[in-house]
This record gives structure tokens, C-alpha cells and sequence, in this order.
């Protein structure tokens, strides 16, 4: 049985408190930043909210499809058997990890950011000669260019992604991660400053990462809902 799509939903959608206070400024300043005549049109406003996310949504998924093709190597070198096992295990981990992270008991986990911080200096100016954002294309490619701003909880979800097995799961797994992201990160949109103290509740931020802790214990305990090679499951079963 492989949970694993609903499981990186479940994670993106409990790291409100996190996306919110990461992403909450970007958000907000986005929204501001926007011509009045589609700020004072409600449906012009949620539209453009919804193409900046769709378009982080999509470089999430790129990402992952990138990771998980290191996956498919992953498996390869370490065999079907135990290696499958160890990915799952190393999949679990992970989500302790960000649990941990948002409770605030792993704060060292962000230094993970440094990893893309080569990439953000390049694609940052392209960022900036989009704004003012004033067309759904211009939104969909600002949102495109800010899912790849370092982040230390989407970099962890990226290295589980590495234990995906192709493309498509990688791409799939992130694509899920993301859209459990979008309810919080869109209404600090909507509720610029009024949800990001809520967001930096310390016991908000435990309770949360008690709840991806104890995801990531479940599958650690029970690694077939992290099945990371489904489509592989019958060459397993026959070892």
C-alpha cells in the first residue's frame, strides 16, 4: 500500500505554521504589490494568488521529477531488496527530521538552505525584472522563479524525494507536498500579518511537529505506506 502521495499532502498541509511564517512576507508583499484594479476585484485577486502558488506548486514538481531520477540510480546501486528498505527507512526519517524542525527542537536543519543558495543568486534577478506583476503570465513566472527560493523544509522533502524511484514518483511526490502547502501559504495572501502571529505560536509549532513526528515514527514502524518502488513490488515479493 503506498500512502506516500497523501502522507507529502498531509506534511505540506501541517507546515502552515512554518510556510506561513517563511512565506507569509512573500506573500503578502506579492498581494500589495499587485495593480488596485485586481486587488479590489476578488476573483482577479484569488486567480493571481492561486498562479504565484501554481507556479512554486510547478517548480516544486521539477524538483522533484530531478531527484527522483537520482532515485531510480539510488536503486540501482543498492539493489531491490534491502536497498528498497533502506529508502524506505530513510524516507521516514526525513519526516521525523521536519517534524522535529517545526517544533523547534532541530533549528540547524535550515543550515540545509545553503545547498541551493547558488542557485537562488541566479535566479533571483530574473525574479525582479517580473515585477511589477501585472499578467497571469508574469504571476505563473514570478511563482515559477520563488519555488526555488531556499527553503530548509521543502530541501528536506527534497532529499526524501531522492528515494522515489523515477521521474514521475519524484515529481508526483512534491507536486502532493506542494499542494498541501497552498490553503496557508495563499491565505497569508488574503490575511497578510493577521495569520503570521498565530503562525509564531511556540505551542502551535509543537503541537505540529508532535503530528509529523508521529507521521514519520508510523511509517518508520510500518515502512510499505513510504512504498517507494510500487510498479517493483512483484520482483521484491519474489525474492
Amino acid at each position: 500500500m503506498d500512502l506516500s502521495l497523501p502522507l507529502a499532502f498531509t506534511v505540506g498541509l501541517f507546515s502552515a505554521v512554518h510556510c506561513i511564517g517563511m512565506c507569509g512576507s512573500i506573500m503578502g508583499a506579492l498581494s500589495y504589490g499587485l495593480p488596485p484594479n485586481i486587488r479590489q476585484n476578488s476573483a482577479r485577486f484569488l486567480l493571481f494568488l492561486f498562479v504565484y502558488n501554481s507556479g512554486r506548486v510547478l517548480s516544486y514538481a521539477l524538483a522533484g521529477a530531478l531527484l527522483g531520477l537520482l532515485g531510480s540510480t539510488l536503486l540501482d546501486v543498492l539493489g531491490s531488496g534491502q536497498g528498497h528498505r533502506w529508502l524506505q527507512w530513510f524516507a521516514a526519517l526525513i519526516m521525523v527530521l521536519i517534524g522535529l524542525h517545526i517544533a523547534g527542537w532541530l533549528p540547524k536543519l535550515a543550515q540545509v538552505e545553503r545547498i541551493g543558495a547558488p542557485l537562488w543568486r541566479l535566479l533571483e534577478p530574473f525574479g525582479r525584472r517580473l515585477m511589477p506583476v501585472q499578467s497571469i503570465p508574469q504571476a505563473l513566472a514570478y511563482g515559477a522563479v520563488w519555488g526555488w527560493l531556499p527553503c530548509g523544509l521543502v530541501y528536506t522533502m527534497l532529499i526524501s524525494t531522492a528515494t522515489k524511484v523515477g521521474p514521475a514518483n519524484g515529481a508526483l511526490y512534491m507536486a502532493a507536498f506542494g499542494l498541501g502547502t497552498l490553503p496557508s501559504v495563499m491565505a497569508a495572501g488574503l490575511l497578510t500579518g493577521r495569520l503570521y502571529r498565530y503562525a509564531q505560536n511556540p505551542y502551535l509549532k509543537v503541537v505540529v511537529g508532535l503530528i509529523i513526528i508521529a507521521i514519520g515514527l508510523l511509517t518508520l514502524w510500518f515502512p510499505e505506506l513510504l512504498d517507494v518502488t510500487a510498479y517493483q513490488r512483484a520482483p521484491i515479493d519474489n525474492e
